[in-house]
């Protein structure tokens, strides 16, 4: 049975507008703004036709060229990796200093917390693929402390850390700029401290927990409904004239740029779930979305923006964010500290190496493990895919946020559009078709249309 939500017939009319799709028009002005706040030349962002977008480039590109750095407009660390890399919740670089994340990282290890290193959920391990090494008493206390500073850790500078403006021990923030604007963005409603602009810090952790519990894409989704609530008030702040409506839809319009669909709908079809029971597991992915969002709105909820905890919004917004599925990584400075050191001369090295080995070895496979989750970048969103792409994300050595970096893999002329793979473009052409089908289209890019082998 379909799920109803009262909210839904309640704000249709508001629903139906904040869903429409913006005119070519918005949609310029939206784009050419952000490209010139990022200092982006090169490219422009033009409606294909239909809903699509398209990113192109307006002068010729050179290979190897940075195309773009795009910020993130909502991001999120994955739960899991947060035992693994303690990072800024709103820049995501890392923090503190290179002994402090490996005396985390070790210290937690003691207490038999399992790392995830790029698993699954639900199949964390706590071993590694070889025996972890025993350190002397004190190490790592004295590495968390500051006592123990490691040969060569001042090559790798990290900003002390900033707590949560609002006194929640989950955000921590590379400088005070960093946790102000995440808190006027989005934490001030989602905190769980003691100045937490919440409704119900209880209700807050409720839902937290059945996120954490079944899928961190709700919290991305609450930090969403945050963001366009906080951006209401301000709007409202300077434009009381105005009307709630119109005030709604200016602050909703970032989020407006984002091609949606309806989760439950666009979902990836698990391969453990048989064809057959698609309807009921689409209506089960639907339940589990009002759930959490009941929970939200026992939390957060804001009668002006009401429009936003509708199941249409809430689930169109998830939807954006399982269709866009723009991957959030940064490198780990421990693991770069470590093939600095194995990297060194003799004898700097063999001097080094008598407490680094000692700590790699601890660490097992976890050293190596990166800063993981899922943000929604404006630009980057934009660019459509080709099994044979002209540019794709990379992150340079400079490249320590979580901003996206577009890297151009051969040169591309004026007018040409920029494209990037979704998946893994080395994979058979079955494999691939298969893959995008999770995206909603059937690629027709020229190695596609090559190989298919029903091409006439």
């Amino acid at each position: 049975m379909e799920t109803k939500c009262p909210v839904d017939a309640k704000c249709a009319a508001e629903i139906s507008a904040m869903l429409t799709p913006p005119s070519p028009l918005q949609l310029q002005e939206y784009f050419e703004e952000i490209i010139s706040e990022r200092k982006c030349h090169g490219i422009e962002v033009k409606q294909d036709g239909n809903l699509s977008k398209g990113v192109y480039a307006t002068m010729e590109l050179k290979e190897g060229e940075l195309i773009l750095k795009d910020k993130i407009l909502v991001g999120l660390q994955h739960v899991p990796n947060k035992l693994d890399c303690l990072v800024c919740g709103y820049c995501f670089q890392f923090i503190e200093s290179v002994e402090y994340q490996i005396g985390r990282k070790l210290y937690l290890q003691s207490l038999g917390v399992p790392s995830c290193n790029g698993c699954d959920e639900g199949e964390c391990s706590s071993s590694s693929s070889y025996n972890k090494a025993c350190l002397p008493e004190g190490v790592i206390e004295a590495l968390m402390n500051g006592e123990l500073v490691l040969p060569y850790s001042d090559k790798f500078p990290l900003p002390s850390t900033v707590p949560c403006p609002g006194g929640c021990q989950e955000a921590y923030y590379c400088s005070k700029s960093c946790a102000q604007t995440d808190w006027e963005s989005s934490h001030s409603l989602l905190c769980t401290g003691e100045r937490s602009e919440s409704l119900s810090i209880e209700a807050l952790s409720k839902f937290i927990q059945h996120a954490t519990e079944t899928n961190d894409i709700f919290l991305l989704a609450a930090k969403t409904i945050s963001f366009t609530i906080l951006r209401y008030r301000k709007l409202k702040a300077a434009n009381a004239d105005r009307s709630e409506l119109s005030l709604l839809l200016e602050a909703w319009k970032p989020i407006s740029m984002g091609y949606k669909r309806r989760w439950w709908e666009c979902i990836s079809f698990p391969d453990d779930v048989d064809r057959s029971d698609d309807t009921a597991f689409r209506m089960q992915i639907q339940q589990l979305a009002f759930k959490s969002l009941q929970l939200l709105k026992a939390a957060i909820f804001d009668e002006e923006c009401e429009p936003l905890f509708s199941l249409e919004i809430y689930g169109n917004i998830i939807g954006m964010f399982e269709l866009n599925n723009l991957d959030l990584v940064v490198a780990s400075p421990v693991e770069d500290y470590f093939l600095y050191i194995d990297d060194l001369p003799d004898p700097e090295k063999e001097k080094a190496e008598k407490i680094a080995r000692q700590l790699l070895d601890a660490l097992g496979d976890d050293y190596s493990i990166c800063c993981q989750g899922t943000a929604f970048y404006p630009l980057q969103s934009c660019m459509n895919h080709s099994c044979c792409p002209n540019a794709h994300a990379f992150k340079r050595d400079e490249d320590r946020d979580g901003q996206a970096a577009i890297i151009t893999l051969k040169p591309i002329r004026k007018g040409e559009e920029v494209t990037v793979s979704y998946i893994d473009e080395d994979l058979p052409f079955e494999d691939r078709q298969a893959l995008l089908a999770d995206y909603g289209f059937k690629c027709r890019c020229n190695a596609c249309l090559e190989q298919d082998p029903n091409k006439k």
